[in-house]
Parts: C-alpha cells; structure tokens; sequence
C-alpha cells in the first residue's frame, strides 16, 4: 500500500534516527519506497561453503567456514591493516582490512569459528581475502541461524562504510520491509501486459529481487523489472515522438524536379546502391507526409551517406525551399563544400561555406543571401548557429557527425526556419540495434549496410613495434606505385606519462627510414590554424606530398582516393571506433588499402580485444558491438553525463530480446490508445505522473 511506503525509513525496524539521516545523506532514501527502489546490482550465491584448497584463482566470490587467528595491525597511514589467519581442516590464506581496523581489533574473537565471504585474489602468489564479512558461529548453540543462500549486494557510498553500515545492514533493510505483511506496491503495467508475458506482479517481483528465495523465481522477476524498465523508456520515446508529429506539421515536399532529375540522369558518379535507393525512399515518404521528418542516418565510413544528403537537398530545393548542412570541424565542413561543388559541377545551385575562417565581406555575402532566399544551399560548422544567419525559406537541416553537437545548439539550427524544416542527422559511427533503439527511440532510423561496387575491403594487419623497418619498407613499395599514405600519432608533445610517440618526435621517427627530399611530407595537427592546416591537405589531395604525418584530426573528413595505405602509431591507445574511423580514411579508390595498426609489446586485455576486433572485421556495426561490450554504454556517445542510460536493472548488451519486447509493446499500446485515455492503461498514466520525465537528449525538435 502507498501508504506503507511513504512510512519514514527511521521507523523501520533497526533504522532509528541516526542510521535513518546516513540514508538519507548518502543514498537518498527517506522512507520505505526509496529504500525498496534501491536495487542490487548482483547476488551472491552463498548455498556452498568452499575448502581453502578447493581455491583458485578464476573463484571471484566464496564463502568459508573455519577458524580465525588475528595477527595483528601492520603498516603506516594509508598503507595501515588488520591481517588474520583463516584456516580450516585443508589449508589456509590470508585476511585483511584497510577499513574499521579499530571496530574489528575489538569485535573479532580470535580463534573463533567464523563464516568469511569475500573476493579471493592472489597476492604475491599467496592467497588472501581483502575485507571479508565475518559471520561468528557458535559451535555449542543448538541451533544455528540458517544464512540466507541468495544474498543481495546493494551500491554503498564510502560515507555509509566509515559509518559501518554495510551491506549486510542493507540487506537486512530490504529483507525487514518486504517482510512486513503491508509490504505492497502500486501496479505499473496493465493486466494485459502481465498476462501475455507471463511477468509476476511488481510486488511479487520486488520481494523476490530483495528477498530472493529460489535462483529461477529470482531471474523471473529480474526480467519483470527489466521489461518494466525499458518499457517506460520506449514509451516516453514514442510518446515525445508521437507529441512532435502532432505539434509540429511538416512542410509538404511533393515534387521531385529539375534539379533531382538533371543530377540523378547526368551528374550522378555512380549508380546507388541497394541500400541508398532504399533509404531515398523512406525519405521522400517522410517529407510528403505532411510530418516533420526527424530521421537519424546511419552508414558506415564511404558508404555514401553524402550522395543520400545531397539528393535529399535537391529535393528540398525543387521545392523552393533552403538546406543547411552543418558539420563538427572546419576541415568536415570544407570536405563536404568541396565534394558537394564538385558533384554539382555546372549545375544551377548556389551555395556556399560559412566557417570560423570565412572572411568579413564572405560572410556579407553569404547572410545577405541567406537571408533573401537566393542562397540554396548554406554548408558550415558551429556558425551557422549564429544569430545574425538568417533563412528566408529553411526546409530541411542536415547535421554531420550529429554526436559532437548539443541539444540546444541542434534545435537552435532549425529553429532558423520559419516552418519547421525537416531533419536529417548523419552519423559514420555505427551504433548497436539496442543502442540505437535506447539513445534514439524517438527517432527514425535508416541504415546503410552496403557499401558501393567496386571497393575493395581494407586489409589490416597487427604489428610491433620491434616491426617497424618491415612495416617502413612496405611503405616504400606502395608508395613507389604512386600510391599515398597517412601516418597517424596520438598525441602533438611527449608525454613521461603515457610514453607515447608525439607528432613531432614521431616525424622524426619517420624520416629516419623515409628521408626528405626523397619523401615528401604533410603535417597536420589540431593546434595549427586553420588556414595552415588547409594547405597541408590540399598538398597530400593534388599528390604534392606522399605521406601525411598527423593527430587525429583527420578522423572524418579527409578523402583522398589515391591514399592506400593508413599507418596508427600505438594504436592500442585508441578507441575501436576512432579506429575504425581512422581506417575509413583509405580504401576510397579502386586499389587495394591498408592499415597497419602499430602496438607496443604490452596490451591489456582489452586493449588487445580492440585491435584483434579491427583485423577481423571491417563492419562498422560488428565493430560498435565490441565496442559496447568493452565500454559499457555510458561512455558511448556522451550518455554517462546525459543519464539517459541510468538503467537500474536492465542491461542493453544482454538484454536485447527484452528491449525489442518492450518497444514493440510500448508501439502497439500506443497505436490503439495514443493518449493513454483508455481504463486499462490507467497503470501506464498513473507511473508516469509518478516518476520524474528523463530529458531525451536525442530529441531533435
């Protein structure tokens, strides 16, 4: 009942008011509701006492039984602990605490039969346990209090530990509160819902999860939260998506004219794949829907992404209305100008590029006819955001590399038009199904999986160091053919403390096997201005120089056709999808590419992961899966700071199959009751007034 759960936590039994303001201080829980809402993040199977030589290393979490020898308190200030001997009938390790060394001294009864469950590791090839819960058993008791075998851990602050409340107190908590016979809880999913999946009722769920009695009806009602979880993600997803269309009407584009045809009959350099032709179409129906089009593009590096924006502008424009086309970096913004003019050749489409670097009288003239309508098509970085750019006819924004730009500054582009333009986010990062689906359900999503005839797939090969002539007489080879390559360091200035290559001493490196003049070079970074910086890159594109020495401010934007080959120095320091992008910058013409991935001797395990990731496999989204397998999805894409994944339960690595029944059902619900005005979705209206709205930072518009 509710009114059970907005019972004050201080008067549960073994809280009071000391322990009570702990929880309210360090974990935000001030009554029964908050306490129960405070999920485990795992279980301990505690059904089996271990032997200590039945020990090893792979064992994470084991459980003890036998006798314990205090030895006493050793070491200075932080190094300062309590060690003990724990021994039963087959052996012995160590035990030590760094924390509540004076509570511990005082409470341990040395020589006692004690229960120890902890974390075995092995220290200097000897077993040890550090901080290890003690459970005292009294061998002369006629009976001994049976230890629950399925134990919750819950997430504690060091506040709540400094204050020996841990995690055997909390689970105590929890245990007290689903015990009591006024233990209920509201219902948030409608009959139905529960019916058709077989899920147990919240409350059920809730007593299992805190109170777990059988390892089967525990996974039942973990699944049940997860489903209650990510349902309501979806469904806000699809109701602020659903609110959009409603809102905003879109401009109708229902012609396709001169400017389409003309470019697609005479000036197309090559015929769309399967893939982009399916794309086009789910476009052109969104924009002569009647709808505003709020459309997130995916494709991998050189599938054509580009070719599918232009075409999507030129529709735009055979309808009289204006694109923007905006990009993250100036050279992005100066690659798109560059092939966009030169796809367009002679056509009849006025457009320009508007950057940090434009001059006075460009920018004159480039707001002056934005603003009149006879510019079409205005491609830029962060300035097209500035208030003086002004459109007289904006229909259609197109955002690059969509991931670099913020919320506010997106809306702030299309908020430029005087209708609601349509949107289309591009994106050469591929993002994971569930990813996808969880960071962007209020949006469309096409995928271009396919990339154009005639490429051909890059090959990459995993070298040393101690390689490096080898890899340096490769170089020659290609570079003999007339071919270009790129050679990438991770950082501008030496750095003691990562040991990396820099660019500078890194080019000199370089030189010592590929010697000027004999070798010509480009050198690019990211401190170098703008103007300096263009040259460089004009130089490797007309074949002036045959290698380009930079940082990774050629990840996106550089296209250089002639370059076959993409050489990453201490490329283990990378992340997989830097380094896909990386790679995406050869295998753009018709001869064979390469990357060469240069590591040092010692990879950690994960480091070691991504660079066999990148030799195996040249799919963008295979890629981006491992890539959310070693990351974890809140380091993706900015989500750890948007909190748009504080998932409590759920999972979207794992959980795939439970995020597609939830959206799916979150879909159907709302396709025959959209605004929730039906008595059998009372459960789904009464939990989203009840708790707090997450701020979408997908949402476009």
């Amino acid at each position: 009942m509710a009114s059970f759960l907005d019972m004050g936590i201080e008067f549960l039994k073994g809280v009071g008011p000391q322990k009570a303001e702990a929880l309210r201080l360090e974990l935000n829980i001030h009554n029964l509701g908050d306490l129960i809402s405070h999920y485990p993040f795992r279980h301990e199977d505690r059904s089996r006492i271990y032997t200590v030589s039945e020990l090893s290393s792979e064992q994470v979490q084991v459980q003890l039984q036998g006798h314990v020898f205090l030895k006493g308190v050793i070491g200075q200030g932080q190094g300062r602990r309590l060690t003990a001997l724990f021994r039963d009938e087959t052996g012995e390790i160590e035990l030590v605490w760094f924390k509540g060394i004076a509570f511990l001294e005082k409470s341990i009864k040395n020589g006692a039969l004690y229960r120890v469950n902890g974390r075995m590791s092995l220290f200097k090839g000897k077993a040890n346990m550090a901080h290890p819960e003690l459970d005292w058993v009294d061998p002369n008791a006629a009976s001994q209090k049976v230890q629950r075998s399925l134990v919750p851990v819950y997430p504690l602050t060091d506040g709540m530990r400094r204050r020996r409340l841990d995690n055997r107190f909390m689970a105590q908590l929890t245990l007290t509160a689903v015990s009591h016979p006024d233990f209920a809880v509201p219902e948030n999913l409608p009959t139905a819902i529960l019916e058709k999946f077989k899920l147990p009722s919240r409350t059920e769920a809730l007593r299992e999860l805190h109170a777990p009695q059988h390892i089967d009806r525990l996974e039942k009602a973990k699944n049940r939260l997860k489903f209650e979880e990510l349902f309501y993600l979806q469904m806000r997803h699809l109701m602020v998506k659903g609110n959009r269309q409603r809102s905003f009407p879109g401009i109708r584009f229902d012609r396709v004219g001169d400017l389409f045809n003309t470019f697609y009959q005479k000036h197309l350099p090559f015929a769309l794949t399967g893939a982009q032709k399916r794309v086009m179409k789910e476009i052109r129906v969104d924009m002569n829907s009647g709808k505003q089009m709020n459309r997130l593009l995916q494709g991998d590096v050189g599938s054509g992404k580009t070719m599918v924006a232009l075409l999507t502008a030129l529709i735009a424009m055979d309808n009289q209305y204006q694109v923007a086309l905006m990009a993250p970096t100036e050279i992005l913004a100066t690659q798109h100008f560059q092939s966009l003019q030169e796809a367009l050749g002679l056509m009849p489409v006025r457009l320009h590029l508007l950057t940090g670097s434009s001059s006075k009288k460009q920018r004159e003239t480039i707001l002056s006819e934005a603003a009149d309508g006879r510019l079409q098509l205005l491609i830029g970085t962060h300035a097209l955001l500035e208030d003086q750019v002004q459109f007289q006819n904006l229909g259609l924004v197109i955002v690059d590399e969509q991931h670099r730009f913020g919320v506010a500054q997106r809306a702030k582009l299309w908020k430029k038009g005087q209708q609601t333009p349509h949107v289309l986010v591009m994106t050469a990062t591929p993002i994971p199904r569930t990813l996808a689906m969880t960071l962007y359900g209020d949006l469309d999503v096409s995928v271009i999986d396919e990339l154009p005839q005639g490429r051909k797939p890059i090959q990459t090969a995993l070298r040393s160091i101690g390689n490096r002539a080898i890899v340096m007489d490769f170089l020659k080879k290609e570079i003999a053919l007339g071919r270009q390559v790129y050679y990438v360091f991770p950082l501008i200035e030496d750095s003691d403390k990562l040991e990396l290559q820099s660019l500078m001493s890194g080019y000199e490196t370089v030189t010592q096997y590929l010697p000027t003049p004999q070798y010509k070079y480009s050198l690019v970074h990211g401190r170098m201005k703008p103007e300096e910086k263009e040259s460089e890159m004009q130089k490797f594109k007309k074949g002036q120089s045959d290698i380009m020495v930079a940082t990774t401010v050629i990840e996106v934007g550089v296209n250089v056709p002639n370059a076959s080959v993409m050489v990453i120095e201490n490329a283990e320091r990378f992340g997989l999808s830097q380094l896909h992008q990386l790679r995406g910058r050869v295998g753009r013409g018709a001869e064979q590419s390469y990357c060469i991935l240069l590591s040092g001797h010692k990879l950690s395990e994960n480091g070691r992961r991504r660079l066999e990731t990148m030799v195996a496999t040249n799919d963008g989204f295979e890629i981006a899966k491992v890539d959310l397998e070693l990351r974890g999805p809140g380091e993706i894409d900015g989500t750890r700071q948007s909190g748009i994944l504080d998932l409590k339960l759920a999972d979207i690595r794992a959980d795939e199959a439970i995020l597609i029944a939830a959206r799916t059902e979150a879909q159907a619900w709302l396709a025959q009751d959209e605004l929730l005005m039906l008595p059998s979705s009372a459960p789904i209206r009464l939990e989203l007034a009840r708790s707090p709205h997450r701020t979408l930072w997908s949402k476009i518009s």
